[in-house]
């Protein structure tokens, strides 16, 4: 048997060289039928499965992506629990993909999605991950995903607002950090902003969008936020680029946040809130906004309730759950707050996720130096996951405009959204 350690994440560590596979010995017929049994769960999909010993099952297609098992634990884990276990053996080198990782997960979810719905093991999972977390739950959740080292995120996200949400694409050739820019002029042009407005903003990452909307905008912001390294940051950029007196940076949960606003902004919060508190979120926006407030919440969703994916939950994004529209309407519904404007942007964060995982790729050796190999491993995992997420249209994103009931103090038309040039 082989030693496990862990990483931060509570990833296992990688195995020593060819270690499991001298234990593993010979495949038995047993073996060989179970690698035969989860090759045929996954139909006639150009996938290929191949134990230590070589026995090969599945697709024999030239082009097929082939999973390479390196012992006997790493079967029979996959076969039992799959969503789980495969990504905790993909991040310890027990289970290698020969072929495209995205394209691997695209056909399997392509292979292995069923219609309709069954209260069983997995919805009561859905159900219990849809809780709201306390507050100090959802400390620690954000402790575990967003103050892994500032150093991290800015190997491979956009080299000027560190933006960790969904981009917007004007044109296909965009850059990044053009389509990081437009996401956030979108999004201000959408709720119309002016000069000297008061602005909520919940969930703030590392301040990229607060310092925008000062800059170009000239509005005055109050943002909330409980990870500690992304206040630091933000707080030292905004005196940095003299809009420290527009800007203020709270290390708080957007659950106290105080004061009132014409306008509130949530971009890629709502997924760590917990479904059942949103209408705390909408009574919190209800106190906040002025009777001729307008708002704008920016959240990965689902086309239909589910879990996310149990491995993501665990050791990546812990407390997370990306809902669907219906859900999101309880933080609007008992508010007195009426929907103004819906806005699916799936495609581009499938291609947002494709810039990131591009510039991961260019920094794996260091980010091994600053963690292990299988950190390195497990982040891979994620990013070509959320890809293939979003390009197979699992996962969601949606901007929701929005306003008191009765109330719509913006333009008609859309107009306003796309008359200017210069993304």
């Amino acid at each position: 048997m082989t030693t496990e350690r862990t990483n931060r994440l509570g990833v296992p560590g990688v195995a020593g060289p060819g270690e499991d596979e001298r234990a593993a010995g010979a495949s038995s017929g047993l073996d060989r039928w179970l690698a035969a049994t989860v090759a045929r769960r996954l139909g006639s999909a150009p996938i290929g499965i191949s134990l230590w010993d070589g026995s090969a099952f599945g697709s024999d297609d030239r082009d097929a992506v082939r999973i390479r098992l390196a012992d006997r634990g790493a079967l029979w884990g996959l076969a039992l629990n799959p969503e789980m276990n495969f990504g905790d053996f993909y991040s310890a080198g027990r289970l290698m993909v020969d072929g495209d990782l995205v394209r691997l997960i695209d056909l399997a979810y392509g292979s292995l999605a069923r219609p309709g719905r069954r209260w069983n093991l997995a919805s009561l999972i859905a159900h219990l991950a849809s809780r709201a977390p306390s507050l100090s739950r959802a400390k620690r959740n954000i402790h575990h995903h967003y103050d892994i080292g500032n150093d991290f995120y800015a190997l491979w996200l956009d080299r000027e607002g560190l933006q960790y949400t969904c981009a917007y694409y004007p044109s296909a050739e965009a850059t990044l950090e053009q389509a990081q820019v437009a996401k956030m002029d979108h999004v201000c042009r959408k709720l119309c902003l002016k000069a000297d407005e008061r602005v909520v903003e919940t969930g703030c990452g590392w301040g990229g969008f607060a310092i925008f909307m000062a800059k170009r905008y000239g509005t005055r912001v109050r943002a909330f936020n409980i990870s500690k390294e992304q206040i630091a940051y933000a707080t030292e950029w905004a005196a940095r680029e003299g809009v420290d007196d527009k800007v203020e940076f709270v290390l708080d949960d957007y659950r106290n946040a105080t004061g009132r606003c014409d306008v509130f902004v949530s971009i890629g919060m709502l997924e760590h809130a917990g479904r059942r508190n949103y209408p705390t979120l909408g009574r919190l926006i209800d106190r906040c906004l002025e009777p001729n407030g307008r708002g704008l919440i920016h959240s990965i969703g689902r086309d239909r309730k589910a879990r996310l994916n149990p491995w993501i939950a665990r050791r990546i994004f812990p407390g997370s759950y990306p809902p669907t529209l219906r859900e999101m309407m309880d933080i609007f519904e008992p508010n007195g707050l009426s929907v103004l404007d819906v806005e699916n942007l799936r495609p581009h964060y499938a291609r947002t996720l494709r810039h990131w995982l591009e510039r991961f790729e260019q920094n794996a050796a260091r980010v091994r130096e600053m963690y292990d190999a299988s950190f390195e491993r497990a982040w891979r995992l994620y990013l070509s996951g959320s890809v293939a997420a979003f390009d197979h249209g699992t996962l969601q994103l949606f901007q929701v405009l929005f306003a008191r009931s009765g109330k719509n103090p913006l333009p008609e038309t859309r107009a306003h959204q796309y008359s200017r040039t210069g993304y």
